[in-house]
């Protein structure tokens, strides 16, 4: 198998200073590709991220600041891309939200807020990307989806309507863009460690993710990283649409009762 190469594209992540972001962030730079790491509440993350990489990869990586609910910030955020050279090859939806409620206390603030971080933002974004992308005749958009797009969840009615959103609109901008050379693809996580969920997840029991998950373990942020940086390379050029999911299986065992028979032993 060939290695990935990303030397002299351009890549932004929005939701880039923390969690699956940073891990997306680090693995794009690793291959060689300059990182524009977007936040919204931690410049402090996004800057020391910056140094990491420029230290540790010899990229060039910057931090730039954007609600990406609002569209004059998202166009002041890829002015500044602009500002830093020609073009974007890259675009990762990354950013992204969730609260817990219940569907018939859920307030119409709390539902648009979801809504628009994590539907319209990476509308916003990727429609000022793929005006760039247009120009150079190349790109790709990776949008950051969950298991959730399908898959429903209580308290989470606004996340997953919004990822289900996510998850079509990425099939409808791949359909209107294929044409320009323009590739978008979405990618679905299931269970993933982060540092942030980190210690939730053992609050709650990682027992009880080892046997409800079929292979046994909860994700790591490396094995969402490692998708982004395959589905950014030439090596997934004909890959247009699809969503991946990577889960370990999870979103496969909703139905947990098994009614083989026991198998007799040779």
């Amino acid at each position: 198998m060939q290695n990935i190469d990303l030397t002299g594209k351009r890549a932004l992540v929005t939701g880039g200073s923390q969690g699956i972001g940073a891990g997306i962030c680090r693995k794009l730079a690793a291959n060689g590709a300059d990182v524009f790491i977007n936040y919204y509440s931690n410049k402090e993350k996004a800057e020391l991220l910056v140094s990491e990489i420029k230290e540790k990869y010899g990229v060039n990586a910057w931090a730039v600041y954007a609600n990406i609910a609002k569209s004059k910030d998202v166009a002041a955020m890829f002015s500044f891309v602009d500002d830093k050279g020609e073009g974007i090859d890259i675009l990762v939806n990354n950013a992204g939200m969730e609260t817990i409620n219940h569907v018939l206390e859920m307030t119409e603030e709390e539902w648009d807020r979801v809504l628009s971080i994590n539907l319209k933002g990476p509308w916003l974004c990727a429609q000022q990307a793929g005006l760039r992308m247009e120009k150079t005749g190349n790109g790709v958009i990776i949008n950051i989806s969950s298991i959730h797009d399908v898959v429903p969840r209580k308290g989470l009615a606004h996340y997953c309507s919004s990822k289900a959103g996510l998850k079509m609109l990425s099939k409808c901008m791949s359909l209107e863009l294929v044409d320009k050379n323009i590739r978008v693809v979405s990618v679905s996580p299931g269970a993933i460690y982060t540092e942030m969920n980190r210690e939730e997840i053992k609050k709650f029991g990682i027992e009880k993710f080892e046997k409800w998950i079929p292979s046994g373990n909860i994700g790591e942020v490396e094995d969402v990283a490692n998708a982004v940086v395959f589905l950014a390379s030439d090596m997934a050029s004909y890959i247009h649409g699809a969503d991946l999911y990577i889960d370990g299986g999870y979103m496969n065992n909703t139905i947990q009762y098994d009614p083989r028979p026991p198998r007799v032993k040779k």
